[in-house]
């Protein structure tokens, strides 16, 4: 496989040819939506840079008929994405909390203690690894995003900053750092060269250890009609199928997998070194059946999204144009990468939204990519009392509805736009 080639083939002005797939080589021919251009979801504007000129790029979802994985071209690098991230896991109560109940699980499931070592790829602020260090497990985390990493070293998490791959990989081994657990949560979409990401997970894994790898099932996303999960920061889109190809190719093997509420519906996976895994799980089995019937292992069941995705569009324009009509005041809720795709595919302004609000400091007093909406504190909506709020990170309506429960006293409702419309009286859902 010539994934250099493929890269350049992604940079190249002949529209004649044709990308190559980043795991497996082989051409990319079929589209499963075509998103438009937007800029890179994690751009956001100081208001200094409102008048500047601002890059976009396609996003433009093919999918393998080889291998049958989603991807986009990598026209931003993984560099520029992450040289100054704004996205800290710690903001998120729920999601904090999904991963204190995963570690309870893995150290009791893999008898972990402090004589294990556990890494975790892309590590972000030490929201995960910090359940470890409470119950004294050796950890690494590897984030090469510095300011997030910073957040991490400041709570006491050991953090390296840098990309991780075979080059990475082979310093780790060279100082004895080889691990029990690999932990690699929400990274895999994010990695332009799967081949090499892979090979150095292998490269550190003890004989008997265990990597467990957590990302969006591209199953849910397809039948839940969740487009907005499409940005430049996620070059690729998993199915089980197509995870299994790639850890065979890397003399990996899944011994289990559990399908997980998190991000609209994700996959966690559990691999080891191939022939070291003992008994395999019937829901490894069960899960590739379930997708089989799904029609995920034909090319058809990708290339017919993009219809609902269009369809998706419209629905929720025409929503919130008659808010508008009738003289309702509409924000956002929530800054998110996939809030930004649904923004920018919409067409979604200041026209629409007076503001978007956002626990995380970092995005305060910014500006959304592309449609150029103020980022606020979380008070903002108090102060404003608006009729509708949008939830743009709809995978956490729960907890967003449950923290902003108050704000159905003054009448305001919450608009959910995925998988469909919805609009929800808070007072009704929680009562």
């Amino acid at each position: 496989m010539n994934l250099q080639a493929g890269h350049s083939l992604s940079n190249s002005h002949n529209l004649s040819l044709r990308p190559a797939c980043r795991l497996c080589g082989a051409t990319l021919k079929h589209t499963v939506v075509d998103l438009g251009m937007s800029p890179p979801c994690e751009s956001f504007r100081q208001e200094s840079e409102l008048g500047l000129m601002e890059a976009y790029y396609p996003l433009h979802a093919r999918v393998c008929e080889a291998c049958l994985l989603v991807q986009l071209e990598e026209f931003v690098s993984p560099e520029s994405i992450f040289e100054e991230y704004a996205y800290f896991s710690s903001y998120s109560t729920s999601w904090v909390a999904h991963a204190e109940r995963y570690c309870e699980e893995v150290i009791n499931r893999f008898a972990l203690d402090r004589h294990s070592f556990v890494v975790e790829l892309a590590s972000n602020d030490g929201y995960l690894l910090q359940h470890f260090v409470a119950r004294d497990i050796p950890v690494l985390g590897v984030e090469p995003a510095r300011n997030v990493a910073d957040a991490a070293i400041a709570r006491g998490i050991p953090t390296r900053v840098a990309f991780f791959g075979k080059r990475l990989a082979g310093e780790m081994a060279a100082a004895g750092q080889k691990a029990d657990l690999i932990v690699a949560n929400n990274v895999l979409a994010q990695v332009p060269d799967i081949n090499d990401f892979l090979a150095g997970m292998k490269r550190i894994l003890k004989p008997q250890g265990v990597v467990t790898i957590e990302f969006p099932h591209v199953a849910t996303l397809i039948a839940e009609n969740q487009f907005d999960q499409i940005y430049h920061e996620h070059f690729s889109y998993f199915s089980l199928f197509t995870v299994q190809i790639a850890a065979r190719v890397h003399g990996l093997e899944i011994f289990d997998v559990e399908e997980l509420p998190t991000h609209g519906g994700s996959l966690r996976v559990y691999l080891g070194h191939a022939g070291r895994c003992g008994v395999i799980s019937p829901n490894v089995a069960g899960l590739l059946g379930q997708e089989r019937r799904a029609g995920l292992h034909d090319v058809e069941a990708y290339t017919s999204f993009s219809v609902r995705a269009r369809q998706a569009k419209r629905n929720l324009l025409y929503y919130l144009i008659s808010v508008k009509e009738r003289g309702g005041r509409i924000c956002g809720y929530g800054a998110p990468g996939k809030g930004n795709t649904l923004l920018n595919y919409c067409g979604i302004g200041t026209d629409f939204l007076d503001f978007t609000v956002d626990r995380n400091p970092y995005k305060h007093g910014r500006y959304t990519p592309g449609m150029h909406i103020p980022i606020l504190p979380v008070e903002a909506i108090d102060t404003h009392r608006p009729d509708y709020i949008l939830i743009l990170p709809w995978n956490l309506k729960a907890e967003i509805i449950g923290q902003m429960r108050h704000v159905g006293e003054w009448g305001a409702k919450f608009i959910v736009p995925i998988p469909e419309v919805s609009v929800l009286d808070p007072l009704e859902v929680l009562s």
